[in-house]
Order: structure tokens, then C-alpha cells, then sequence
């Protein structure tokens, strides 16, 4: 009998699989980013419709098969159904998926990930940060994470651009999202977070051009 694995993770993709399947793209905890097939999930009443959607998080329980993982059962405990409500968020949400599938590999810790990730989603939810403030947060922080990025900003910026590079470069986790900047400040940190990633990342994020539309942001 196949062992059943459990894992905490998040749902960054899910695709349709005939009739009734999803095929689904976790990061997870304990090993990175995987592959996994909800059988079913398409089903009326499937206790694996709520698990196989994007954004999902929690507690996933599978099995591992030769090219795949099977998805058995979840305990989800937060959905961020609230971006919804919220074409931008939503968007930036979408982003953040799948810049985390770009950085993200299979049978790697995938813990700083997606604890940035979800941190990042829990900020897009809090009406005094802006949306433009928690992307860049985000970006540089991912970048971070996988060693793409310098301890100060790649441009001349001014004291407080430079201290909220600093900030987000050595922070925790979970102190990331604590601080604001008036809009010449965060013209500049922007700035410099975009110059950083034009020079490490050389893919385009499809969530991403439908926010330039959006808002005319660069």
C-alpha cells in the first residue's frame, strides 16, 4: 500500500484534465514545488473542488506516483477568497503565484517561499499598504530569497529608498510588511527593485501584463 505523505502548502496553478481532473502546481514546505492530480475535483460535490484552486492553503495529503502525486484529501484553512473582491489584488495575488512558480524547484525547501507568498497575500488585504508597495516588497524579497540581489539598491537613491532596501533585504518574514513610503520614496524604491530584477529575470509575467493595462504601472 502507497505511503500517504502530508505537506503544507500552497496552490500556485491548476489546469483542467478531461471531464472531471485537475492537474494542480503546489509549493510546498517540505518539498518545494510539486505536481499534483486531483481526480475528480471537477465533480459536483467533490471534497476536492475547494483544495484544487488557486491561492489555496494548507494542510494537503497525497500519495506519490511515478510522474505525479495524487491529491487524497486537504484541510485548507485559509482560501483568500477576499481578493476577489478585488480585481487589482487579485491580479497582484495572480503575480505573486507565479513568480513564485518561476523561482520555485522541485525537492528544495520551499518554506521561505511560501511563507513569503502568503505574507504577501495577507498584505494585499490591508487597506493602508498599497498594492504597487507589497509587489515590490514581494519582488525584492523573492529575489532575496535565491541570492539574486545586492545589499544595497543597484541606483543612487535617497536615505530613505536606500533604508527600505536595507529593510526588506534583512528582515524576517514576518516583519516585512510594516512600513509605508510617500510616493517620491517609493518612485525610487520601485525604481531600483526593477533595475534589480530586469538584470536577473528575463521572463514575462502574463498576470502582470494585465496590471499595466489595468493601471498604466510600469
Amino acid at each position: 500500500m502507497r505511503e500517504l505523505i502530508e505537506m503544507t502548502g500552497m496552490v500556485l496553478r491548476a489546469s483542467s484534465v478531461g471531464e472531471y481532473d485537475r492537474r494542480l502546481v503546489i509549493l510546498t514546505r517540505e518539498k518545494g514545488k510539486l505536481t499534483a492530480f486531483a481526480r475528480g475535483a471537477k465533480r459536483p460535490g467533490s471534497r476536492l473542488m475547494g483544495p484544487s484552486r488557486p491561492f489555496a492553503f494548507g494542510t494537503f495529503r497525497l500519495y506519490e506516483g511515478r510522474e505525479a502525486y495524487n491529491l487524497q484529501d486537504a484541510e485548507i484553512s485559509r482560501y483568500f477568497e477576499e481578493l476577489a473582491q478585488d480585481m487589482e489584488a487579485a491580479c497582484y495575488g495572480q503575480y505573486f503565484l507565479e513568480f513564485g512558480d518561476y523561482y520555485s524547484r522541485e525537492n528544495l525547501d520551499g518554506s521561505a517561499m511560501l511563507l513569503l507568498i502568503y505574507q504577501s497575500l495577507r498584505a494585499l488585504l490591508k487597506p493602508a499598504i498599497p498594492n504597487c508597495l507589497v509587489r515590490r516588497i514581494f519582488e525584492l524579497k523573492a529575489m532575496a530569497i535565491n541570492g539574486e540581489y545586492t545589499e544595497r539598491p543597484p541606483e543612487a537613491v535617497s536615505d530613505s529608498a536606500a533604508y527600505a532596501w536595507e529593510h526588506v533585504i534583512f528582515s524576517p518574514l514576518e516583519k516585512l510588511y510594516t512600513f509605508t513610503l510617500t510616493d517620491s520614496v517609493l518612485e525610487e524604491f520601485a525604481g531600483s527593485v526593477e533595475k534589480n530584477k530586469r538584470r536577473f529575470i528575463d521572463r514575462e509575467f502574463h498576470s502582470l501584463e494585465i496590471l499595466k493595462a489595468m493601471a498604466g504601472e510600469g
